[in-house]
């Protein structure tokens, strides 16, 4: 029995027409695009391929002049999240639909509770303190409980009350409320915090300076200073630079060993000034103050700029700590005072 050759151009279907393009590209641009595709869309599209069977010359030529055509109709082709979602709709169900487009939007994370882990506890809970014990229930019942318990210990004590009452007494939750909860947190509060969450200028810019070598930033705002004293002054009081350490505590010193590369400290200890270097000295045992000195010594003279990379690791590892609550950078505040 012959293999019938399709000629009748109507009959092709989307599929087959998107299977006839590929195959017509040749392996390499077709692997390319077949790249972009998840595993259900190249299962269907293998699919129809295999079922092809000959395709006329006719219908592959007429296949590539409408293809040519509706790619150039439009003279230019103009991306918006509107049109990428109204193009996904048309080939995709709606809940693949607002996934990707959840995940194109932003912030970090695939979904919408995802992206509530990436809110801090207090940004949250400020927000969540408006809102019925019911929905704050359902939220707080959907992120990790590590979060969740942050966020019920900044909200007001009654209101928290109130919500983990409702967590004690809550069967499944209906789709449908829990679609309400992730539409209402989507379209108030992401587009708030997307619109709220910009951070202070200065802040940025005086974290990117702390990352220039000593040269640059000495440059950088020098330059600046010309032009915005203000400014200028600003951000030289928000840097935290290495000399900065010597307002740690002792607790805070000896945490800051613990963390940092013995050679790295011996290399930025070397350019300190001689009283960050006592400081330092001072929360070590009298041996190993005395094994460092020795070390320092025998390293002879050493490029700047390996004195200044060393200096930058620790300063950097300070403010990690910092980030993780192990030290208090700048001393200590009214709030972190010490009750013995």
């Amino acid at each position: 029995m012959g293999t019938r050759t399709r000629e009748d151009y109507r009959s092709i279907t989307g599929p087959e027409k998107a299977a006839i393009l590929l195959m017509s590209l040749g392996e390499q641009q077709a692997a390319a695009l077949f790249g972009q595709m998840d595993d259900e869309e190249i299962k269907e599209i293998s699919q129809v391929m295999a079922g092809l069977g000959m395709v006329s010359s006719n219908i592959v030529e007429r296949l590539f002049v409408e293809f040519a055509e509706q790619v150039s109709s439009t003279g230019s082709l103009v991306g918006s999240m509107d049109s990428t979602q109204r193009l996904l709709a048309k080939v995709l169900g709606e809940d693949r639909v607002e996934d990707i487009m959840e995940e194109i939007r932003g912030p970090a994370g695939r979904t919408m509770w995802d992206k509530l882990a990436n809110v801090s506890e207090q940004v949250l809970a400020n927000y969540l303190k408006n809102e019925y014990p019911q929905t704050v229930a359902v939220i707080l019942g959907k992120i990790s409980q590590a979060h969740a318990a942050k966020v019920l210990a900044t909200l007001p004590e009654n209101f928290a009350m109130e919500v983990v009452m409702r967590m004690l007494r809550m069967e499944a939750v209906n789709k449908e409320i829990e679609k309400d909860v992730e539409r209402v947190l989507r379209t108030e509060f992401m587009s708030n915090l997307a619109r709220t969450n910009r951070r202070d200028s200065h802040e940025m810019m005086a974290e990117i300076f702390n990352s220039l070598d000593r040269a640059t930033e000495s440059r950088f705002l020098s330059a600046l200073e010309e032009r915005n004293k203000d400014s200028a002054e600003k951000i030289r009081s928000l840097m935290f630079t290495f000399e900065d350490l010597n307002r740690l505590d002792p607790a805070g010193v000896q945490t800051l060993l613990r963390a940092v590369d013995k050679d790295k400290l011996t290399i930025a200890l070397k350019g300190a000034s001689e009283e960050l270097r006592d400081l330092f000295f001072g929360n070590m045992s009298e041996r190993a103050a005395k094994l460092m000195r020795e070390d320092m010594q025998a390293l002879g003279p050493i490029r700047l700029k390996d004195v200044e990379d060393s200096q930058t690791a620790m300063v950097q590892s300070a403010k990690d700590l910092a980030d993780r609550g192990e030290i208090v950078l700048g001393g200590s505040s009214g709030d972190d005072q010490l009750v013995y």
